[in-house]
């Protein structure tokens, strides 16, 4: 049997784990990477990445539709599937060789293809090989969770790891769960030609604040996404026709459609690793962390999806990216690490966007006194107005001081727009920081600007600004 004894030994080829390789790689640290998957994991294989290009071609056909108010005939798109996944497809590998085990080999990684588990608190198997690292980094990730609705095991279903796969439309798409995936797959289907109705169990996009989620919502029912909310499933059934969610709809009554995804939620991947061999606790939120991502046993670290408890953060890639770079701080360079909890921005891609950073109004009302809220809609922007774009608003929570707390933006490239309000929270800056700031006309980031504006909004009217005014003419 072969032993291996490199620095880090990092378990999963995903965002997570191929972002320490990476880096740990380009610094000259022996490195081995194992994985028993696709390179690239979820995110590139079946998440980010084809979800997006997915819905880049729906919005193209959805642009075909609206082109009449710009004085340019609309015209109904005809759509070609199996083209579309080509393109999905084409994506995926366009992105690919920056994930390939090629390019980690290139760096100086040693790549293992197989199955790792522990056989103690320092030695790892993988096929016949042995590894004896002195740090462990588990980036194994997560899988899709299926809720326990009877019967729901039995019938086909679809997931995020098979729905891309699809060469014909679905006709009518049932989807289990109205989170960011299931709202965004709903709409990219809706757009492509299908009938859609989404089907969720509390509120629709629930960890989002309800007046921006609002907005969002109210542009996929306008394009005829059947939406159910508080929805209790007594059964799902398969018959001949396709798929019958029991109790679904308003009333108790049923809800049919040909096919169906369940995109309610994600479940960390920990099975097979005999984390209790090497002392290494979890639950069923994951691998369990401190805040520096250090397992019960401190040799090993657990990033992204598989790392659980209250200081694993949000399943994002960007968050597994942070992790990443909190591990190699700590288990190369020996300074402290703790995860970021506040400036972490969430987006949902429907369209409109959302993107949210910081607390929300209700938590923000919870924590600080007199709250500020802060506004600006995209119909007061010229660029939006220009592109026909003016549906959401940006808004602003700030402190009596404006101290800015957090952000919330519904509207076109929401996504975008919501990184200065990251590093604004990030560095506790105010609504002044955003007024002295120089924002290029016509951009959407002016309707940004203006909302941090509206702080001052009467600040003219009081009358100690009337007699400072009055004060300062007299020196002429």
């Amino acid at each position: 049997m072969t032993e291996l004894k490199p620095d880090i030994c990092v378990i999963g080829a995903g965002a997570a784990g191929l972002s320490v390789a990476v880096v740990a790689g380009g610094l000259g640290v022996p490195v081995v990477l194992v994985d028993k998957g696709t390179f690239g994991g979820e995110c590139l294989n079946t998440g980010c990445v084809p979800s997006k290009a997915l819905l880049a071609a729906a919005e193209a056909a959805e642009a075909m539709r609206r082109t009449g108010p710009f004085g340019i005939a609309a015209a109904r798109p005809r759509v070609d599937q199996a083209r579309v996944k080509q393109h999905v497809d084409r994506v995926i590998a366009a992105i690919a060789p920056n994930d390939s085990p090629e390019r980690y080999a290139a760096l100086g990684v040693q790549v293992l293809r197989g199955e790792a588990r522990f056989t103690d608190k320092r030695t790892l198997v993988v096929g016949d090989t042995t590894i004896r690292a002195r740090r462990i980094v588990l980036a194994t990730g997560s899988r899709p969770a299926l809720p326990p609705v009877p019967g729901l095991a039995d019938v086909p279903h679809l997931t995020n790891e098979t729905i891309f796969t699809l060469a014909t439309r679905p006709e009518h798409l049932l989807i289990l769960g109205a989170g960011p995936v299931g709202l965004e797959m709903a709409q990219a289907w809706r757009r492509l030609g299908s009938a859609v109705t989404v089907v969720e169990a509390g509120r629709a996009l629930g960890r989002i604040d309800p007046e921006i989620a609002g907005h969002a919502l109210a542009a996929l029912r306008a394009e005829g996404i059947v939406l159910h909310e508080n929805a209790r499933i007594d059964r799902a059934e398969h018959w001949a026709g396709g798929i019958r969610l029991l109790g679904a709809a308003p009333g108790g009554g049923a809800v049919e459609g040909t096919h169906l995804l369940v995109a309610a939620g994600r479940t960390p991947t920990v099975d097979g690793l005999d984390l209790d061999k090497a002392g290494i606790r979890h639950d069923r939120t994951g691998i369990l962390v401190d805040k520096g991502l250090r397992t019960s046993n401190r040799r090993v670290y657990a990033i992204g999806d598989c790392a659980g408890g209250p200081h694993a953060g949000d399943r994002l890639t960007h968050v597994a990216a942070h992790h990443a770079g909190l591990v190699i701080r700590s288990a190369l360079f020996r300074l402290g690490a703790a995860v970021e909890t506040q400036a972490v921005p969430r987006a949902v891609y429907t369209d409109p966007e959302i993107a949210t950073v910081g607390l929300d109004e209700e938590t923000a009302r919870a924590r600080h006194r007199n709250v500020r809220v802060l506004r600006w809609p995209f119909s007061e922007n010229d660029r939006a107005q220009a592109e026909r774009r003016t549906r959401g608003e940006v808004k602003v929570l700030t402190t009596a001081k404006g101290v800015i707390l957090g952000a919330a933006i519904v509207g076109d490239r929401a996504g975008d727009l919501i990184v200065p309000w990251t590093l604004a929270v990030k560095k506790g800056l105010t609504v002044a920081d955003w007024r002295d700031l120089i924002v290029p006309y016509p951009t959407l980031s002016e309707a940004s600007k203006r909302a941090a504006l509206t702080f001052y909004a009467g600040e003219a009217r009081r009358p100690v600004v009337g007699r400072l005014l009055r004060f300062l003419r007299l020196f002429g």
